[in-house]
C-alpha cells in the first residue's frame, strides 16, 4: 500500500485560486503549431470595455496556459473519464501549484500524472516551464535595473490579475538569483575572441567594499566589459589575481596593450610583471589629481588646479612634459609629499602624449572615465542600497550595472583615429625585437 507525506497547508501556502473554466479553451495542434478556440464573456466585454477587457484578457492568457498544460495530460493519459490502454500514463488528481505570469505568480491547479503501475510521477514539462524561478527573475530583473525599488515592484504591476511571490523579500531573492546568473555568465567569457588594444582597470567603492573593474576597447573602438573582482587595485595580490583570470579567459601575454590605470602603484606594478616592464601604462591623471590634492593645504587647491589642467593643453610631448615638470618643482615648494606623489607616475601621465596620439582620442584615454562614467549614470540606482552585506553582494550589482550599460556603449570618441594608436603600439613591438 502506498503512501505519501504530503506537505500540509499553511495560512501563508493557500493562495487565492483563480476560478479557470475547463472548456472555455479548446487546443488543437499539428505540425509542432497549436491552434486555439476561446469563448469570451461579450456581454462583460461591452458593460465597461477598458477595464472588461484588460480583465478578459488576463483570464485569457492564463486560459491558454491550462490549456496547453490540460493538453499535455490528455496526450500522456487520454481524455478525463476515458479509459485507454495505449497510453503511457493515468491521471492522478490535482495539486496546488503556480505559474509565472504578468510578473507576479499565480496559483493555478497543477495536474497530477503517474506512470501505469501508479509507481512514478510523471513530470509535466510545459508546466514546469511555465512555473520556472527563472521566468519570474526575468521579470523582476529588469525593473530593478529602471529603479523600481524592491519595496515598490508590487505597485508597479498592472492590476489586472491576483497573484503572490510580489513583496519585497521575494522580489530580492529573485533580484539575487537573477544578477548572480548574469554575472556568473559575464566572467565565464572568453576574451581570445576580441582585438583588444586598450584596456582599463579602476575600483569603484560599493558601501565598505571595492569592485576592480576591467574595460577593454578593440582596435575600432568597440567597448567591452572584462570582468570585475572584489578588492581594491592597492592590493598586489588582489591586482594579480585579477591579470591572471583575464589571461586564463584568453587575454593573450603575447600581445602590446596601451593599459590605462588608476593611480595604484600596485596594480602598475602587477600589470608590469605580466606583461613586461615595456608595457605601455597611462596613469589616470584624474586620480592622480585627487591623490596630490590630499596632500595640499586647501589654500593652494585652486592655483594647483589651474597649473594642473595647462598641462594638458599641450599637445606635443615636450611641451606637456616641460608643464608637468613646472608643476612638480612649484609641488616641491610646497609639498614634499605631493611631489614625491606625482613623480611617482610622472612618466605614466605623459604616456599617450609620448605615442603621438590625436587629442581626441587622447582626451578619451588619458583617464580612467570611461568606467567611472558608467558608475555614476547608475548612482541613483545604487543609491537605493542602504546596506552592502558582503563583496558578493557588490559585486553582483556593479556586474548588473555594466552589463546594463554595455548593451548601449557607443564606440569611443575618437575612434576613426584608433589606427594612430596601432601603429604607436606597433613601433613598440618593432623596438622589442631591435633590443632582442
Amino acid at each position: 500500500m502506498m503512501s505519501k507525506n504530503y506537505q500540509k497547508k499553511t495560512d501563508r501556502s493557500r493562495r487565492k485560486m483563480l476560478p479557470l473554466p475547463t472548456d472555455a479553451v479548446q487546443v488543437q495542434t499539428s505540425n509542432g503549431q497549436a491552434r486555439f478556440q476561446m469563448i469570451l464573456p461579450m456581454s462583460e466585454l461591452m458593460t465597461d470595455a477598458a477595464a472588461a477587457i484588460e480583465e478578459t484578457a488576463c483570464k485569457a492568457g492564463l486560459l491558454v496556459i491550462k490549456a496547453l498544460i490540460d493538453e499535455e495530460v490528455e496526450l500522456l493519459a487520454g481524455p478525463r473519464y476515458a479509459h485507454q490502454d495505449g497510453k503511457p500514463a493515468v491521471r492522478w488528481g490535482t495539486e496546488e501549484g503556480s505559474i509565472v505570469f504578468a510578473g507576479r505568480k499565480v496559483a493555478i491547479d497543477r495536474p497530477r500524472v503517474r506512470t501505469k503501475d501508479r509507481r512514478q510521477e510523471v513530470p509535466l514539462h510545459r508546466y514546469a516551464a511555465l512555473g520556472q524561478p527563472a521566468r519570474m527573475q526575468e521579470a523582476v530583473h529588469p525593473k530593478i535595473l529602471r529603479r523600481v525599488s524592491m519595496r515598490d515592484y508590487e505597485g508597479v504591476l498592472e492590476e489586472i490579475c491576483d497573484g503572490y511571490g510580489i513583496d519585497k523579500s521575494s522580489v530580492s531573492r529573485h533580484w539575487k538569483a537573477a544578477s548572480a546568473r548574469q554575472l556568473r555568465q559575464l566572467m565565464e567569457r572568453r576574451l581570445d575572441g576580441l582585438d583588444l588594444a586598450v584596456i582599463l582597470i579602476d575600483g569603484k567603492e560599493f558601501g565598505d567594499f571595492t569592485v576592480i573593474t576591467a574595460l577593454g576597447i578593440t582596435s575600432d573602438g568597440h567597448k567591452h566589459v572584462l570582468g570585475l573582482w572584489p578588492g581594491a587595485t592597492e592590493n598586489s595580490v588582489v591586482c594579480g589575481a585579477l591579470l591572471d583570470e583575464l589571461i586564463e579567459r584568453g587575454l593573450s601575454v603575447q600581445k602590446t596593450y596601451l593599459f590605462v590605470l588608476d593611480g595604484s602603484k600596485a596594480l602598475s606594478k602587477a600589470v608590469k610583471a605580466h606583461f613586461g616592464d615595456q608595457t605601455l601604462i597611462q596613469r589616470c591623471q584624474i586620480h592622480k589629481k585627487r591623490n596630490i590634492l590630499k596632500y595640499l593645504a586647501k589654500s593652494y587647491h585652486r592655483i594647483f588646479r589651474l597649473k594642473w589642467a595647462a598641462v594638458w593643453t599641450e599637445s606635443q610631448y615636450v611641451d606637456a612634459r616641460r608643464e608637468l615638470q613646472k608643476v612638480q618643482s612649484w609641488l616641491a615648494s610646497h609639498s614634499e609629499s605631493a611631489a614625491a606623489s606625482l613623480a611617482e607616475a610622472f612618466d605614466d601621465l605623459l604616456t599617450v602624449h609620448q605615442m603621438g596620439l590625436p587629442e581626441r582620442l587622447r582626451r578619451s584615454l588619458n583617464s580612467t572615465n570611461l568606467i567611472e562614467s558608467v558608475y555614476s549614470r547608475a548612482g541613483d540606482l545604487t543609491g537605493r542600497v542602504r546596506y552592502w552585506r558582503n563583496e558578493a553582494m557588490a559585486k553582483r550589482w556593479a556586474g548588473a550595472v555594466m552589463l546594463r550599460a554595455e548593451k548601449g556603449f557607443r564606440r569611443l570618441q575618437g575612434y576613426s583615429q584608433m589606427p594612430v594608436l596601432m601603429m604607436a603600439l606597433g613601433r613598440l613591438v618593432d623596438s622589442h625585437k631591435v633590443a632582442m
